[in-house]
């Protein structure tokens, strides 16, 4: 699936392509915005991890298998 994340004072957006379930994501990002942590790590397919500061996290949507998509907002 892919997880599209943006960022604070960035014009573009990063996507991460990563394995599992939606929900999977959505607990690790809503786990990282409740407990303030300093980054949000997310490990793609290719098995490479992607950190992005969670205080500079603007939203994050996740696409599904279906092509659905589930956004979030972050605290900003």
């Amino acid at each position: 699936m892919e997880v599209r994340l943006g960022v604070v004072y960035s014009h573009r957006e990063l996507s991460v392509e990563v394995d599992g379930e939606p929900s999977d994501v959505q607990a690790l990002v809503e786990q990282a915005l409740r407990d303030e942590g300093p980054v949000l790590w997310l490990d793609d397919s290719k098995g490479q991890r992607v950190g992005i500061p969670v205080d500079k996290l603007a939203y994050v949507e996740i696409v599904g298998e279906n092509g659905r998509s589930q956004v979030g907002f972050g605290k900003g």
